[in-house]
């Protein structure tokens, strides 16, 4: 049976690319650089000038160097007056696109009008040596100026290093591209490669347990008291004290999440709720988190007591009152956790917070980003569309961002990273980009992402080198999450709420490094927007569920058509092997799990050959109406307009009206396996337990085989002896009573 041609299109497809893995070459890249394709470059270091002529009527200069190949251009910066400076600046010209058989190297004279040549240096490139790592960096050497005659000039020398190299040179993340020619000043820094380590999350646990000697303004009262807890962006607060009196008690927990380096302090106000929108500051302090305990287990840490400052207003200047109220806490930085920052349904790190907790590596993961291709136009640039793609890949607490390659739907990126694995059980998480600023946009464009509905394909090499088989076997008899998770759980409204401040801490961190990882960025690959309603995220969901369900109803079906002698020698030998297992019960066990060997190996035929990755027909995203992906990427709460609003609201409605009917279905059989017992129809009732008591009679002196036996064949009996009405049990259970009738 052949594929659909739209089934082809969205299927994984296996490459060849001209890459190393695998090979014997005598390239010392084949081992070190091997899953992706070698690309030649020819890198220009201008390091420095020396002793350059001044060329102004004082008798200075501002130099500048400008490297030419062919029609590509790169210029450092100028520095003004100064005839030795400095530029250590690295430029690469991809071997590709050169056109052209000699370097020019020239060094100028910025100037109002014109600027002035004060030499050159000149490389044929069949002369320029070749260098390979692990080979040390070629070292600069000087080189005399020269005029365009070509006359050495009377002062003047340049420091530089020509070679040609590949993109596994260490000088190739921080150089000039010749593919990013067009892009000049402050973008420059947004096109180059990187990588990233997301910050180190604790979860704070503060548990406020009482407060003493508080005074409210208001002593005739009984204060309702609670604590207020802020750390960042983060507030929580506790419930208004049960004893009202001036030493309130609380002994209620907090959790927050904070990064490292510790730049704020937990903040905590105790305050009274003297009217319903009304709060009284009692005290306040402030606890720096590098002072608090690191607790590594589920000990519980040493309670302080903290004094509670309290200002009041005297004669209009703000004055601390001498008499202080204290607090009574048990805080610790609980490092026996695994700080959730992705999806809960899938991550791609499950290691505790505190490095002393965690395991040995089991292998290291290399990944290999090689291109990507029919990419669609993602902004438009002199009336056409254009992209400048980048490729960013998020494992465990390391990202990794390729370069911009600048106005292509085709980009090469040929960039190779690799991760420690701790756990074989998680993901790795790749996204394509377009860069929105690369022209000095500054903070007002964003970083598009591609993907969804089918934008393009990127071609990968992957590639997991296990060092010990037994510790990755031995891994799957291990919990998933670090222990405390188990020991003391937090709840799941608690997991979800520490998991979005997470995120948001990971995103603006990573947005304030240089080049900065954008926070649409970092919160597309963190899946943040996964608990928001998704048409397309429900289909998937429900055709996930029937396809679980749907090896079950097949087992239904060919139960049915044994039961009905659709086929009578199966019917038959199903019939012996019944009598064999009831007249030897000891051999169930041994028999379902020799069937589920035998199931296991069968299906070995059929096993996965590619490694698992998103899955278009899955997620239905290549039948996804365009209004429902609208919907989906529609920012909360939404910007449309009124009419789609109140369209979109029907459509839910009436889904919702569905999931509510088979919700009432499902609650109504439970409800009548429930009347069974409750005296709610006392003549159905008195039947049931009438029943049960000669059931339990007769199963009393009746051997268990023979009941089995009979029951068996009952159950197995030919059609001749079926009738085609609904059996008796059927029938009383579908007249019991439920609720849905008391329902208004």
């Amino acid at each position: 049976m052949q594929k659909s041609p739209q089934a082809i299109d969205f299927a994984l497809k296996e490459t060849s690319p001209k890459i190393g893995a695998g090979s014997i070459t005598g390239d010392k890249l084949s081992c070190t650089y091997d899953l992706v394709e070698q690309m030649q470059y020819l890198y220009v270091r201008v390091v420095k000038a020396k002793d350059l002529p001044g060329k102004d009527v004082t008798g200075s200069c501002d130099p500048y160097v400008e490297v030419k190949l062919g029609n590509y251009k790169g210029t450092t910066k100028h520095f003004e007056k100064k005839s030795n400076p400095e530029w250590n600046q690295c430029f690469a010209f991809s071997k590709d696109r050169i056109q052209a058989s000699v370097l020019e190297v020239l060094v100028k004279d910025k100037d109002v009008v014109l600027d002035d040549l004060i030499g050159r240096v000149m490389f044929d490139l069949n002369e320029v040596p070749k260098r390979i790592p692990p080979d040390s960096p070629l070292a600069p050497q000087w080189y005399r100026l020269e005029d365009r005659k070509g006359d050495k000039v009377k002062t003047g020398e340049l420091m530089l290093a020509v070679w040609m190299g590949t993109q596994a040179d260490e000088a190739f993340p921080d150089a000039w591209h010749s593919d990013a020619a067009t892009v000049s000043g402050e973008g420059v820094a947004n096109i180059r490669s990187k990588v990233y380590l997301s910050p180190k999350l604790w979860y704070v646990r503060v548990n406020i347990i009482e407060a003493q000697d508080l005074l409210p303004s208001d002593k005739s009262r009984f204060p309702e008291v609670f604590v207020k807890a802020i750390l960042g962006n983060q507030a929580s607060r506790t419930r208004i004290s049960q004893s009202k009196t001036i030493n309130p008690m609380w002994n209620e927990d907090l959790m927050f999440v904070a990064a490292e380096p510790f730049e704020e302090p937990l903040i905590l106000t105790v305050e009274d709720r003297v009217a319903p929108n009304k709060d009284e500051v009692l005290g306040k302090c402030l606890i720096p988190l590098q002072a608090v305990q690191r607790r590594l287990d589920h000990k519980p840490v040493n309670t302080r007591w903290f004094n509670l400052e309290k200002h009041v207003i005297v004669d209009g200047e703000k004055k601390e009152t001498k008499f202080s109220s204290r607090i009574h806490l048990r805080i610790c930085l609980d490092g026996g956790y695994h700080v959730l920052d992705e999806s809960t349904h899938y991550s791609s790190d499950l290691r505790p917070t505190a490095k002393q907790l965690w395991k040995p590596s089991i292998g290291i993961l290399e990944l290999g980003v090689l291109s990507a291709h029919g990419l669609t136009p993602m902004k438009t640039k002199d009336g056409r569309g254009t992209t400048d793609a980048y490729c960013v890949a998020k494992y465990g607490q390391k990202w990794v961002r390729t370069r911009t390659i600048v106005d292509s739907f085709g980009p090469r990126w040929n960039e190779q990273y690799t991760w420690e694995v701790f756990d074989p059980c998680t993901v790795i998480t790749v996204g394509v980009f377009d860069n929105g600023h690369i022209h000095g946009q500054g903070g007002g464009g964003k970083d598009s992402r591609i993907g969804v509905r089918k934008m393009g394909e990127v071609q990968l090499a992957v590639r997991f080198t296990c060092s010990s088989l037994i510790n990755m076997l031995h891994m799957y008899s291990q919990p998933l999450l670090p222990k405390m998770h188990y020991i003391h759980p937090l709840s799941v409204i608690q997991l979800d709420s520490l998991r979005h401040q997470a995120m948001q801490i990971v995103s603006m961190r990573l947005n304030r490094a240089e080049p900065p990882l954008r926070k649409e960025v970092v919160e597309y690959m963190l899946d943040v927007d996964s608990h928001m309603w998704s048409m397309r995220r429900s289909k998937a969901n429900f055709f996930r569920i029937m396809g679980v369900l749907s090896s079950l109803i097949s087992v239904g079906k060919w139960f049915d058509q044994i039961c009905n002698w659709k086929n009578p020698l199966t019917t038959i030998l199903i019939h012996i092997l019944f009598i064999i297992l009831v007249l030897y019960p000891e051999l169930i066990l041994p028999t379902v799990f020799l069937y589920l060997f035998l199931i296991g190996i069968w299906n070995f035929r059929w096993r996965p050959r590619h490694p698992p990755h998103m899955d278009t027909r899955l997620s239905h995203a290549e039948a996804a109406h365009p209004d429902e992906l609208d919907e989906e990427f529609d920012t909360f709460p939404t910007t449309k307009g009124s009419d789609i609003v109140r369209m979109r609201y029907d459509r839910l409605r009436s889904i919702a009206g569905r999931v509510q009917t088979v919700i009432g279905d499902l609650a109504t059989q439970g409800e009548r396996f429930q009347s069974l017992i409750s005296w709610r129809d006392p003549r159905a009732t008195t039947l049931f337990v009438t029943f049960c008591l000669i059931a339990a009679i007769v199963l009393y002196v009746t051997p268990f085989q023979v009941v089995a036996l009979l029951a068996g064949i009952y159950v197995l009996r030919h059609p001749r002896f079926r009738h085609k009405l609904p059996s008796v049990p059927l029938n009383f259970f579908r007249r019991l009573p439920a609720r849905s009738d008391s329902m208004l």
